[in-house]
């Protein structure tokens, strides 16, 4: 079961870019959170408990709104600085337990293929049906003495119980192949090209002679 991470927050009356640059002096973050049909609730975030509770993916957020009573939530959009990494605005989609929500989660790959080939990883996010308390940090696939030409479909990546795909089941996620040689280097295709050079000139002299 995910961890449930309190945040309290303050309802926004400003708007515009001159009142979200107050906000963020302030160190605080504006954001917006919506879902289920109800109206878009407009409202301020502490910076530094929202940075942190960002770090991690998915996290499953209860927003208390002054003296309302608290909506979970999940971030949908993150806007951060990109010098700083500050978070500058955060959409929130409001959730219910027991419903389940299509959330994107990363996919991760362990174990080492067979020896003289590498695992290609054509898909790093996978979109998934799952109960918000039971959102998984990311996927897994196990590619370890794979052969080459092995391929891994999203409909073979195993899931958590209670979690759905939605995703095409047919997609390649992951693909085992042989690499490409290297290039050889300049440096070393005109050492060659010089060494057959003087050995034409070599053969050319021996015939004159």
């Amino acid at each position: 079961m995910a961890d449930v991470i309190s945040i309290k927050a303050t309802k926004r009356t400003e708007f515009g870019k001159g009142a979200a640059r107050r906000i963020r002096r302030e160190n605080l973050v504006p954001a917006v959170m919506y879902g289920h049909g109800s109206d878009p609730i407009h409202i301020t975030l502490p910076g530094h408990e929202t940075l942190l509770a960002l770090r991690s993916e998915n996290p499953l957020l209860s927003i208390e709104v002054e003296s309302d009573e608290p909506q979970l939530a999940l971030p949908k959009e993150v806007q951060r600085d990109i010098l700083t990494g500050f978070v500058r605005h955060v959409d929130l989609l409001t959730v219910r337990r027991g419903e389940k929500v299509t959330i994107t989660v990363s996919l991760r790959v362990e174990g080492e293929p067979e020896m003289g080939t590498v695992a290609t990883v054509d898909v790093n996010e996978v979109e998934v049906n799952a109960d918000p308390l039971n959102i998984p940090e990311s996927l897994t696939v196990d590619v370890t003495d794979l052969p080459a030409g092995h391929s891994i479909t999203l409909g073979a990546v195993p899931l958590p119980e209670g979690v759905e795909l939605a995703a095409d089941p047919d997609a390649v996620a992951v693909s085992i192949v042989v690499p490409a040689a290297e290039p050889e280097e300049p440096e070393a295709v005109a050492e060659d090209a010089e060494g057959e050079g003087d050995e034409a000139a070599e053969g050319a002299e021996d015939s004159a002679e």
